[in-house]
């Protein structure tokens, strides 16, 4: 009699030695030993008790990226109960290795109660084991050779195209699919934002015998019933293809062979019982990331009900069980200094003050002091080209480059924060992790930033200047990571730019903390509202708003470059800027100490209100509502939790002066904040590129 599975809430995991079994309460998947591998078996939903493949696996999924050598390999099975981490959730981690003489196959499944999601992870060890382990890459690790043009995004401010050649096909999935209609969705995203403004597309097929072979790249694809509108998706926890440093040919492919022949009838040759029946759609993913004894990235397998909310739904919670929502630390009001382009040239004690005051008058969280702080000296400076300037390599140009400034600061940060506290207010610094040598000094950088969160109280960390070109790069920044993380028990929060350069990007560093998204200045005349809106409410179908840093900056500078333009930033009323920022984590990109006394007043109420249902909003399922923003639609944000619902309503320059609420919310709408009136199941705004905040109750 097989015993009970170990248990985690409704997680539960269990090994008999030929199969294997796992699930949340929401989801359940099995596997069948094959050889060294795993082949999948049962792919089910247990709500509606849904099996979704139409058949076993006919080969092992996952597969190693090596061939590994023929021997006889033992099988260990571990099954723990995790604690909720710094950041992490509780949840419970099953280890199935069969370990061999000369090299052992491990593989780490992860399951949170109730999210509807089975995480896994393959590694290859050198010599026997018995328990997961995740070893170093070698100095001389996989390298992301792809060099970027004169005129590409190095982060310094003043693509090639993907390899030819197909790697060997280290699977990942193999799965033949029950229903005979399905919906594949490709979505594919773009960062490096100092390139690129228009960040999503999203492909679709609907499937079809005839089609020929499909191969796509990138981290997140659905497949969905279009009859039921439920489906599975499929989330590789990785930087996104451009960036990663073993480039993947496609991480996703519908078999080419047709599963029904236009001759083949159902009959005794061709029946219930013959391997080709029922047609069954062969879907695989690919690429794990690795070469050599490594450990590949993880990816996750998400079901989903209710449609595209549905779908938007479970990859929100496994976001947030990767990084779970902690009141008075995440969706926080961040100023930063560098959004006027005036770059370090006025960073000093006199200018922080002022910029501390304003702040505080404008309701911000955090203020933040971009580069300029440290001692020493970046490319980006305005003093770079006299004092040397770099981009990397900070401990060899100056072993004291990460401490306070001492000409700046002659008395150091800490009357400056204790200032700060006083009003109510946090602080935060920038700060780039030396790219140099693979990271070679992530020990010294964890120490500094440690350092300064513990002597001086800085919680607020915007990281940039990150080159992650290899396998080792990956992974000794993402110790650098997870060890200031829980040297500092979760309190510090990283913005992780992703602007330029090879960064882990959308999903390769889910629990550091918010995606710093985009370096926009009017000052180039490239800062529109409307399109930030729209980055934002593309994005949020896939990445949860909490982790995303969203801009808004001084519409009063540079107006003239906006003449005659009727989406010009200071068209916009003062507020709807913050309210655009407010649906994620808001991003003042500018000197406060520069905002006009009309700016601060028109802004610091919705602050203020916003500050009282931040916490409310966020604990809701976002998604977004109305038509996508590209300057003249009605569009916004639902956040909807069992305990109410709130939406954040734009009319951009539409000629409708009212728009159709969202329905099927329960309660009765209100207007919370905004110059708007409720109509029957409509909503008013009489001025275009104005907004309401809308409750119901």
């Amino acid at each position: 009699m097989r015993p009970d599975p170990p248990a985690h809430g409704s997680c539960h995991a269990a090994w008999d030695g030929a199969e294997l079994v796992i699930g949340d309460g929401v989801v359940e998947r099995r596997w069948r030993r094959t050889g060294d591998g795993l082949a999948a078996t049962s792919l089910r939903s247990v709500a509606d008790g849904r099996e979704w493949l139409a058949r076993p696996s006919v080969q092992a999924a996952p597969t190693p990226w090596l061939d590994l050598p023929v021997e006889q390999r033992h099988w260990h099975f571990h099954v723990e109960k995790h604690p909720a981490g710094p950041v992490e959730d509780a949840r419970l981690a099953a280890e199935l290795v069969a370990s061999g003489p000369t090299a052992s196959l491990a593989m780490r499944f992860v399951v949170y109660p109730d999210c509807g999601a089975v995480q896994m992870t393959m590694a290859v060890l050198d010599g026997p084991h018995d328990r997961w382990t995740d070893p170093t890459p070698p100095t001389g690790s996989a390298r992301n050779d792809r060099r970027e043009d004169s005129a590409a995004a190095s982060g310094v401010e003043t693509e090639a195209p993907p390899d030819a050649q197909v790697p060997r096909l280290d699977l990942l999935e193999l799965l033949d699919w029950r229903p005979p209609h399905l919906r594949l969705t490709q979505v594919v995203l773009r960062d490096r934002t100092d390139l690129h403004n228009e960040l999503v597309f999203e492909n679709q097929w609907l499937l079809h015998p005839n089609e020929h072979a499909l191969r796509l790249q990138g981290n997140v694809f659905v497949l969905e019933d279009p009859l039921t509108q439920s489906g599975w998706v499929f989330l590789k926890l990785a930087p996104l293809p451009h960036a990663r440093p073993v480039p993947t040919a496609f991480d996703c492919f519908v078999d080419e062979r047709p599963n029904l022949y236009y001759e083949a009838e159902p009959s005794a040759q061709f029946g219930p019982c013959h391997a080709r029946w029922p047609l069954a759609y062969r879907v695989g993913f690919v690429g794990h990331g690795a070469t050599g004894f490594a450990a590949g990235y993880s990816w996750a397998m998400l079901h989903f009900a209710g449609g595209p909310d549905g779908c938007t739904g479970v990859l929100h919670a496994l976001q947030r069980r990767l990084r779970r929502y902690e009141s008075g630390r995440d969706g926080l009001f961040v100023s930063n200094t560098w959004g006027d382009r005036n770059r370090d040239a006025r960073i000093n004690s006199e200018f922080i003050g002022r910029e501390i005051d304003a702040a505080a008058r404008l309701g911000v969280d955090v203020v933040q002091i971009d580069d300029g702080w440290q001692q020493g000296t970046t490319a980006n400076s305005a003093e770079a080209q006299a004092r040397g300037g770099v981009w990397e390599g900070f401990h060899r140009a100056d072993p004291q480059f990460w401490k306070p400034s001492e000409s700046r600061f002659p008395d150091g940060l800490e009357p400056l924060i204790a200032s700060a506290r006083e009003r109510g207010l946090r602080f935060g610094l920038w700060f780039a992790p030396d790219s140099s040598d693979d990271f070679a000094n992530w020990q010294r950088d964890v120490d500094a930033i440690l350092s300064l969160h513990r002597g001086l109280g800085v919680d607020y960390f915007k990281i940039d200047g990150v080159r992650a070109e290899s396998k080792l790069a990956e992974h000794r920044l993402a110790r650098f990571f997870s060890d200031c993380l829980a040297g500092s028990q979760g309190r510090i929060v990283f913005d992780l730019d992703v602007t330029a350069q090879v960064r882990p990007g959308y999903f390769g560093a889910v629990g550091v903390g918010p995606i710093f998204l985009e370096n926009r200045y009017s000052d180039y005349h490239r800062w529109w509202p409307h399109q930030t809106l729209r980055n934002l409410w593309k994005l949020s179908r896939w990445v949860d708003p909490a982790r995303l840093r969203i801009e808004l900056l001084n519409p009063e500078r540079h107006a003239a470059l906006y003449a005659g333009d009727p989406l010009a930033p200071a068209n916009w009323p003062p507020d709807a800027l913050y309210a655009i920022a407010m649906a994620a984590s808001p991003l003042g990109w500018f000197e406060t100490s520069g905002l006009s006394g009309r700016f601060i007043d028109a802004v610091s109420p919705l602050v203020r209100t916003w500050r009282e249902h931040r916490d409310a909003w966020f604990g809701g399922r976002i998604t977004p509502i109305g038509e996508v923003p590209d300057g003249t639609t009605w569009t916004g944000f639902l956040s909807r939790s069992p305990t109410g619902a709130y939406a954040i309503v734009f009319r951009e320059l539409s000629p409708e002066p009212t728009w159709p609420l969202p329905t099927g919310v329960p309660g009765r709408p209100s207007v919370l904040y905004g110059e708007a009136s409720i109509e029957p199941d409509r909503i008013r705004i009489e001025r275009p590129l104005a907004f309401a905040l809308v409750t119901w109750t």
